[in-house]
């Protein structure tokens, strides 16, 4: 299994960070991969990406969720094997930090190659940094989930 982590520092409180990051189905603005989510209920969602020029659907469980703190999830079935956690930090009022951990199965020689080559951690780099210019220029959460999930 591959794994990937990254962090970024970003210039809004970490409630918005958080809040943000709630918003799934406004992923596919700031996660180059991802097509499309669908958040079927408070914990579960349904996802549609393209990678390495194939388009994969899976399903995915929040396991773990705190306001403010992190989520986790884990893919449940589908085209892709997965699960990570973002977490969230208050750096000061008005700076948190995001990191994401992501631990994947790698399927087919292009994803393997890409994986042993540093292409997800590049990846993952490159959205956190499209997140942070997002929600950077906008200032605010476009909406909140503050429920938790143990």
């Amino acid at each position: 299994m591959a794994q990937v982590i990254e962090t970024i520092d970003v210039d809004v409180p970490v409630t918005t960070s958080y809040n943000q990051w709630t918003q799934f189905e406004s992923f596919p603005q700031f996660l180059h991969y991802v097509d499309s989510i669908t958040q079927t209920d408070d914990t579960h969602t349904h996802w549609t990406v393209t990678i390495a020029g194939q388009t994969r659907e899976f399903d995915t469980e929040i396991t773990e969720q705190h306001p403010d703190e992190r989520i986790a999830w884990n893919s449940i079935n589908g085209d892709v094997n997965h699960a990570g956690v973002v977490t969230f930090h208050r750096l000061s009022d008005t700076t948190s930090r995001v990191t994401v951990q992501l631990d994947w199965e790698p399927t087919g020689a292009a994803e393997k190659v890409g994986s042993a080559l540093g292409f997800d951690s590049r990846a993952v780099k490159k959205d956190l940094e499209n997140f942070k210019e997002l929600i950077e220029k906008r200032g605010t959460a476009e909406g909140a989930w503050r429920g938790d999930v143990a």
